[in-house]
């Protein structure tokens, strides 16, 4: 039986990079953490220890800062393109590169150079490049948009068995923190910012307007409005957990509780995943990967 290297990769994960942009007393922020991965012709460094063909991820850390600086941090997808393609083309050895970047937010307080971190979700961009000329994808995306609405919420009509104890319902809290990733049918779109925004826009306003049968049909139709206001986009994947809000029983206390107070619970959660595409959507399964 013989014994060979699979597929691989390497890179420096997490570099954390804040970029001031000073324009006079008004200033900008970008605060951005990028991991980068790269393959291609380096499987000597597994097999045999030669690192001639391998570019140290410190390399790579400091390309990053360099590029920040250099080219600045606009959308982070072309930042990200931009890093991809670099390494590709400049190292002969190196045919792929992989790039995910996570943007934190800050909103000003006041004056021209005070912020404040936002809490709400964190954006998201996944770049694949085979260099230039050569295959590439953008999967953009957002994690922990919690939303939450107080009614217009049901569940029932579920199978029950012997160890069904949960209570149908027409009326209840349905609350969830929203991971989405949308891949984009061209790298050469370009609109990131207006494309990050439309998407965000219309995952709220479906979620806020669909009555609920159960989290599955909310998650399509935030997938579907995604899909058919945005032509730029293909596919996108969604994974929203179940935050349940349970009735707090107050009868002891000789209380009713008419869908006023609630138990927050953290754990353990219903997980709700699924993806929903156009018909006419390339396959790229490697583009999420």
């Amino acid at each position: 039986m013989g014994i060979v290297l699979g597929r691989n990769r390497y890179g420096k994960a997490e570099t954390r990079v804040v970029r001031v942009t000073r324009s006079g007393t008004r200033h900008a922020i970008k605060d951005v953490n990028v991991s980068v991965s790269l393959s291609g012709a380096m499987e000597d460094a597994h097999l045999t220890g030669d690192n001639a063909a391998v570019l140290p991820t410190d390399s790579q850390k400091n390309t990053v800062f360099a590029f920040a600086k250099k080219h600045g941090i606009e959308a982070i997808e072309d930042f990200g393109l931009l890093l991809a393609r670099h390494f590709v083309d400049s190292q002969p050895t190196i045919t792929h590169a992989r790039v995910e970047i996570r943007e934190y937010s800050w909103d000003r307080i006041t004056g021209g150079h005070s912020f404040v971190r936002t809490g709400g979700e964190v954006r998201t961009a996944l770049i694949h490049s085979d260099g230039d000329g050569g295959a590439e994808s953008v999967v953009s995306g957002l994690e922990d948009l919690v939303v939450l609405k107080s009614t217009g919420s049901e569940f029932h009509g579920f199978v029950q068995d012997e160890f069904t104890t949960l209570e149908p319902t027409d009326d209840r809290v349905l609350a969830t923190a929203v991971t989405a990733r949308w891949r984009h049918r061209s790298t050469g779109y370009g609109g990131w910012d207006d494309s990050y925004r439309g998407a965000r826009h219309h995952l709220l306003h479906a979620f806020a307007e669909t009555h609920s049968l159960s989290l599955q049909q909310t998650l399509f139709q935030m997938g579907r409005r995604v899909l058919d206001e945005r032509d730029e986009l293909c596919e996108i994947r969604l994974s929203m957990p179940n935050k349940h809000h349970f009735l707090v029983d107050l009868e002891p206390f000789g209380m009713d509780n008419d869908n006023e107070v609630y138990f927050a619970a953290d754990r353990p959660y219903g997980l709700i995943e699924g993806t929903v595409l156009t018909d006419d959507a390339p396959r790229a399964a490697s583009a999420w990967e």
